[in-house]
């Protein structure tokens, strides 16, 4: 591959990344290129060592190095409820709240919202074989204030109700449309102190 064609590669790669336009990319592109090589050399090893040693827990699918992640391993943790989030970024925004003191569960995704559109959270089967269990008593629905996040706390809520476990809904005092990752935790520890118990739907 021609030099060019090397630069080319690494802007389409660049490209691949959420959020990253082709002009953003070429901006990377020749940041990385003027870099000194030991610290592009690191950047390359991060994320290798990222998709080498970390994967999902597989019990909440947080990330970790190991099978079971530290926050399901804890004996410090309130087994008996479950806060449902939608990606592993959540779940670090949370903790630095110190409010919540329970398990998660980590959908990995929403639910589109229409019908016949493609489910993107592969995760809600292993919730439901989870929770039927029986040790848990609580769940916390705390999935984004989106059309997709809505979607799912209704659908999460018609398959968990017939359990017999309460089912509760974090509340928002955090703008509709912004995910629970960019929300500043004073809103995080309002809305899980003004959690709503959900009725039959």
């Amino acid at each position: 591959m021609s030099r060019q064609g090397v630069f080319n590669n690494l802007i389409e790669q660049l490209m691949a990344l959420p959020g990253v336009g082709q002009k953003s990319a070429q901006r990377l592109a020749f940041f990385i290129l003027k870099m000194e090589p030991e610290a592009a050399k690191n950047i390359g090893r991060a994320i290798i060592d990222v998709k080498d040693r970390l994967a999902f827990c597989k019990t909440c699918n947080n990330i970790t190095e190991h099978k079971i992640c530290s926050i399901c391993a804890s004996p410090k943790r309130e087994t008996h409820k479950v806060l449902v989030i939608e990606e592993p970024s959540t779940l670090h925004v949370i903790e630095r709240t110190g409010e919540y003191k329970g398990l998660y569960h980590i959908l990995l995704g929403a639910l589109a919202p229409l019908p016949g559109a493609k489910t993107t959270a592969p995760s809600v089967q292993n919730l439901v074989e989870r929770l039927e269990k029986g040790s848990i008593t609580e769940v916390i629905i705390a999935t984004n204030p989106t059309i997709e996040g809505e979607a799912t706390a209704i659908y999460l809520t018609r398959l968990i109700q017939p359990l017999g476990i309460k089912v509760s809904r974090i509340a928002f005092g955090i703008p509709v449309g912004i995910d629970l990752e960019y929300a500043d935790e004073v809103s995080l520890v309002k809305s899980l102190q003004g959690r709503r118990e959900i009725g039959p739907l």
